[in-house]
């Protein structure tokens, strides 16, 4: 499986993978507003889980490796998970990428995919309160926030509230 977009080539992620998939979640301006860092083990097991092959009834995480065309090199990671007939989107870029609408680009040909080759219509994306430039990639794909959910969730011991953002393609 490869989804193209002019500037970027996602596919599966492989075992080659891990040191991006790693510096991904021990990156201080990556996670900040997502999560803490977690131990060693348990972001192996996260990395091996994204790497079981998708498909549409697997109930996991796809994980999809982002290359940038021109480099081939490896910008971030993307990916979904479908629930209850819609799929929850996400991605993490390295910092040096950030800005460049690689996030907004990554996130519309993934969504094409899905529904090009899926037939998975509605979309989700859950984002903490502050990240601006995710609600931003968001907000330009067409997401609507639908919910806020207060004290979703705790980094570096604060409490956080959930933005969820809905898409229906259809």
């Amino acid at each position: 499986m490869i989804i193209r977009s002019a500037r970027l080539e996602m596919t599966p992620l492989t075992q080659h993978d891990w040191p991006l998939f790693y510096t991904l979640h021990n990156t201080p301006e990556v996670i900040a507003q997502c999560f803490d860092p977690v131990d060693d083990a348990v972001l192996q097991q996260k990395f091996q889980q994204r790497r079981v092959p998708w498909y549409k009834e697997a109930g996991h995480w796809q994980g999809l490796v982002i290359r940038e065309h021109a480099s081939g090199d490896a910008i971030g990671v993307t990916g979904m998970c479908l629930s209850q007939g819609r799929a929850e989107v996400g991605y993490w870029l390295l910092p040096e990428y950030h800005g460049k609408g690689f996030g907004t680009e990554s996130l519309q040909a993934l969504i094409q995919w899905a529904v090009s080759s899926q037939s998975i219509i509605k979309f989700k994306a859950v984002v903490t309160e502050g990240n601006v430039a995710s609600e931003r990639v968001l907000q330009k794909i067409g997401f609507q926030m639908v919910e806020k959910v207060s004290d979703a969730h705790s980094i570096g011991g604060k409490r956080y509230t959930d933005h969820i953002y809905h898409f229906d393609a259809a």
